[in-house]
C-alpha cells in the first residue's frame, strides 16, 4: 500500500509539475526581480534585434524573449534587453547579468559540456555559415577565395568554421578579427577585407546596412550547420522547460493553423484535444511547465502570432532581409521545425 501511495505521488508530481516553492534557482530569481534579463546581439542586428528611435527593441529574437516573459509573468513587457557581443555574451550569462541569450547563438558540444555549461532548450532558427563578397570580384564559389582577407568576429563558431573550411580545401586566408559587429561591417564596407563571413541570416541582415547593398552577393555554399537557440545556464530544469515549451508553442500554433487573428475563435470552437491543451481550454499544460497560467500559449499567439508570422514579419521575403523559409519551415511543409507532443 505504501509503495502504491508513493507511486501515486510521483505520478502527480510528473503530471502537474513543480509548485512555485519548488521552482528552480534562476526562475525564482527572475520572478523575485520581476523582469527577465535578455541578452540580445545589437544594437545593429536588423530583423533579429534593433531598438527604435524611442529605444524600444523589436525583432525576431526580441519577440522570443517577450514570449518567454509571457510564459513567466503573463506580461510581454517584463523584459530588460541587454546588448551583448560575441565576446561578452557568455560571461554575461555566466555571471548572471542576463538570464537568457536570444542572440543567434549556436548550440555546440563544447558549449553544452564545457566548464561554464549552458542549456539550449529548443532550436529556434536553423542557419549555416556563409560568405559575402563584393559583386565586382566576380567570385561565384567560396573555393575561389584562396589568399583572401576575411572579416570575422573572434570567439565564435564562425571563426573556427572558417579555419576548418580553408584548411579542408588547402587554401589560405588572412583574418581581420574585430569583435564589434558594426565595426566589422564598416571594415568590410571600406574594403579592408575581401570577404565577410557570418551565419547566412546575419550576413543578410548586415548587407542591408552596407552603403550599397546591391553591390554585394552572398555565395551559395553553407560551410557549417548553425542551430541557433535561446541559451541559459545549466542547473534550472524548470526555466529550461519554460523556454523550450514557449518555442514549441509557436511551432505548434503554425502547424495547427492558429494565428494571431483566429486564436480566440479557435480556442472557443476547437474539438481537437491537442489544440485544446495548447490553448489552455483543457487545463494542465501551463502548470506542468511552471508557466504563469494554462493560457500562456494563447496569450503569446495573440501578442505575436505563430512562428511563421514572426518569421515573415521580421525576416521573410517581404522584408529587407528577404529570407526564404527553407529549413525554418514546419516539418509538414518540408522544414525542420518540429515540436514534441504537448500532452
Amino acid at each position: 500500500m505504501r509503495n502504491f501511495v508513493l507511486a501515486g505521488l510521483a505520478a502527480a508530481a510528473f503530471v502537474f509539475g513543480p509548485t512555485a516553492a519548488e521552482a528552480g534557482r534562476d526562475l525564482d530569481a527572475i520572478k523575485a526581480r520581476g523582469t527577465l534579463r535578455c541578452g540580445v546581439q545589437g544594437p545593429s542586428n536588423p530583423g533579429f534585434g534593433v531598438p527604435n528611435a524611442q529605444g524600444v527593441w523589436g525583432g525576431f529574437n526580441v519577440e522570443v524573449c517577450r514570449a518567454i516573459a509571457i510564459a513567466i509573468f503573463n506580461d510581454p513587457s517584463k523584459v530588460e534587453f541587454v546588448p551583448v557581443t560575441t565576446q561578452s555574451r557568455f560571461p554575461a550569462l555566466t555571471n548572471g547579468e542576463v538570464d537568457v541569450l536570444s542572440s543567434n547563438t549556436t548550440w555546440t558540444l563544447t558549449r553544452d559540456t564545457g566548464v561554464n555549461r549552458f542549456n539550449f532548450p529548443a532550436i529556434v532558427f536553423y542557419d549555416g555559415q556563409a560568405i559575402m563578397v563584393p559583386r565586382r570580384l566576380n567570385v561565384t564559389s567560396a573555393r575561389g577565395l584562396n589568399g583572401a582577407t576575411v572579416c570575422v568576429q573572434p570567439g565564435t563558431t564562425t571563426e573556427l568554421n572558417l579555419a576548418d573550411f580553408f584548411r579542408q580545401h588547402n587554401m589560405t586566408f588572412r583574418p581581420v578579427v574585430i569583435e564589434a559587429l558594426d565595426e566589422l561591417r564598416r571594415a568590410y564596407d571600406q574594403g579592408r577585407c575581401d570577404i565577410f563571413t557570418n551565419d547566412f541570416a546575419a550576413l543578410a541582415a548586415q548587407r542591408t546596412l552596407l552603403s550599397n547593398p546591391r553591390d554585394h552577393v552572398i555565395l551559395p555554399e553553407r560551410i557549417s550547420k548553425e542551430p541557433l537557440a535561446p541559451t541559459i545556464r545549466q542547473g534550472d530544469e524548470e526555466f529550461t522547460n519554460i523556454v523550450a515549451w514557449t518555442v514549441f508553442a509557436l511551432i505548434d500554433a503554425e502547424e495547427f493553423g492558429i494565428t494571431q487573428a483566429n486564436v480566440d475563435q479557435i480556442a472557443g470552437s476547437a474539438t481537437d484535444p491537442r489544440i485544446r491543451r495548447l490553448l489552455g481550454v483543457e487545463p494542465g499544460m501551463g502548470t506542468a511547465i511552471g508557466a504563469a497560467n494554462d493560457q500562456y500559449a494563447r496569450t503569446i499567439i495573440k501578442a505575436f502570432g505563430n512562428y511563421g508570422e514572426m518569421f515573415e514579419r521580421h525576416l521573410g521575403v517581404n522584408t529587407p532581409l528577404g529570407l526564404e523559409r527553407g529549413h525554418n519551415n514546419i516539418w509538414t511543409k518540408g522544414g525542420l521545425l518540429y515540436a514534441p507532443p504537448a500532452r
